[in-house]
């Protein structure tokens, strides 16, 4: 088995706590733990009508906005607004706010919601635009999301991600869960619940699968779920260990580790599972890949030169071109994962005997930490770069944690009486 899946599947066994049965369908409670330098002042308030929608929308946007560390949520007062209302930006402004949302949720005969929305910067007198949006109350939660998404996008020059989704592995009871979420850590579905582990989840680029690891039939097999339908597919069973699924940007094929001749090597698999190649041929352990995302590369760990560092080669493997060093500072770096814009590299780097994590700046290859926890693992870049999940422990429990890729927000995501593990952080949806 992969140099960091052993380490990280025995941190898992040793360090869920058993859960109560009830925390399994538990959402994640979101703590922030620092904010940014500057933050931007932003009034949101009360949508009109939404008292009687089953979602409050202006709240879950305020949270979202809070949570990014990017806001600051200044008191809007209780007075519903609606998109339509006459503004005095003025008067926001004198405020302490430099922006102003307001909005409305209609119930339509057909019972979905319509949610309306406008964005005004007080500075500047101008109205930013707005979204008008139709869903289902089973999809009222993710459009507000889509509304904090807006707001960020435009008021920040970065496309949000709050309307995006996280997968991760909880143990309750007896059973390990892969559970999906929304960013925020709330709306729960459990895609598989088996009573052995389930190690490495990794999204799809389109978002409609999770590819991952379970030890279901008593060894590790590497599985592709499809999560609007609940069908799986074996994508690789060979002899020996399947490990580290990972997927190209196109979603046609998925690197992976696989022992089947010896010594773990990286391998290439078709999204269904046909067309088996092998990319590395040499004598030591190469695992953990990891595409670029232009297609060309592939990252990974391998301990050809002693110690687990991290090399990239091409996508075709070592017969297109040789593999090069890619980590010089410390002794022992494993788990790359490269940021959606292919300019930096998140790794976990053993410091003093911790495993940090830390991100690398690859045209400088000047390398940052940026936690000061001593158990983080399995780094996942959210899709517009700007924050990074990982696992890691706090007070002996395993936890979620996300930080901003300067370092200078933190958060720490975890479920009441159990621990999670192994997170990926998805792509935008279509």
């Amino acid at each position: 088995m992969s140099l960091m899946t052993k380490r990280g599947l025995r941190t898992l066994l040793a360090s869920c706590l058993i859960a109560a049965g009830s925390a399994a369908h538990a959402q994640l409670n979101v703590l922030v733990t620092g904010v940014g330098s500057t933050q931007f002042p932003i009034a949101t308030a009360n949508f009109a009508h939404e008292a009687s929608s089953p979602q409050q929308i202006s709240q879950i946007v305020r949270d979202d906005l809070k949570r990014s560390g990017k806001f600051t949520n200044v008191d809007a007062g209780s007075t519903p607004v609606a998109e339509t209302d006459s503004v005095d930006l003025g008067a926001w402004k004198a405020k302490g706010a430099d922006a102003f949302v307001d909005g409305s949720v209609t119930p339509l005969a057909n019972g979905q919601y319509q949610i309306r929305f406008r964005l005004y910067d007080t500075v500047k007198q101008q109205n930013l635009g707005g979204l008008e949006l139709t869903t289902p109350a089973s999809g009222l939660r993710m459009t507000a999301h889509k509304v904090a998404d807006y707001i960020y996008e435009k008021l920040l020059g970065t496309r949000g991600v709050f309307a995006t989704r996280l997968s991760y592995v909880m143990k309750s009871g007896n059973r390990y869960l892969l559970q999906v979420s929304d960013s925020d850590g709330q709306d729960v579905h459990v895609a598989l619940s088996s009573p052995e582990p389930i190690i490495s989840p990794a999204w799809s680029p389109d978002g409609t699968k999770v590819a991952y690891v379970s030890f279901e039939k008593r060894k590790p097999i590497v599985y592709v779920h499809d999560l609007p339908t609940g069908h799986r597919v074996i994508i690789s069973d060979q002899k020996g260990n399947n490990s580290a699924p990972a997927w190209s940007p196109d979603g046609r094929t998925l690197a992976v580790a696989l022992s089947r001749t010896g010594n773990t090597q990286i391998w290439a698999v078709n999204a269904d599972g046909s067309g088996l190649r092998r990319l590395t041929q040499g004598p030591t352990i190469d695992t953990e890949p990891c595409y670029s995302p232009d297609g060309q590369w592939i990252y990974f760990t391998s301990d050809r030169g002693g110690q687990p560092q991290i090399y990239k080669m091409p996508a075709q493997g070592e017969s297109a071109g040789s593999a090069q060093r890619v980590t010089f500072t410390g002794s022992y770096n494993t788990s790359p994962r490269i940021s959606p814009d292919g300019k930096q590299l998140a790794y976990i780097s053993r410091v003093g005997g911790e495993f940090k994590l830390y991100v690398m700046d690859l045209a400088s290859g000047v390398a940052t930490a940026l936690t000061d926890t001593g158990h983080d693992e399995s780094p996942s870049f959210a899709a517009n770069g700007q924050y990074i999940l990982y696992a890691t422990q706090v007070n002996g429990r395993g936890v979620l944690a996300a930080v901003s890729t300067d370092g200078r927000t933190r958060q720490i995501l975890s479920v009441p009486g159990g621990s999670v593990r192994e997170p990926s952080w998805g792509p935008f949806m279509q």
